[in-house]
């Protein structure tokens, strides 16, 4: 069986792990079909906890780089220093 994790007492990260998780399951075909819909409806729950985390992080770049005149300059954020 598949163990449930708390949406409000999980970091993003360990979101995206536990949705990792229950896709490996959910490939092996061992689960009831039960099961199965339990998992993949915890995985949708996780999948939408990860993109209102993503869009919030958005949120929060944005603000940090407005510019002093209050305009947004929509500048790429650079992952690994590449330009």
């Amino acid at each position: 069986m598949v163990k449930k994790a708390k949406e409000n007492e999980i970091k993003y990260e360990d979101a995206l792990d536990r949705l990792e998780k229950i896709i490996e399951v959910l490939q092996e075909g061992k689960l009831s079909l039960d099961e199965s819909l339990d998992a993949f409806q915890e995985g949708i729950k996780l999948l939408k906890l990860c993109r209102q985390r993503l869009d919030d992080a958005d949120m929060k770049v944005k603000l940090l780089i407005k510019d002093e005149s209050g305009n947004m300059t929509e500048t790429p954020f650079d992952i690994e220093g590449e330009s």
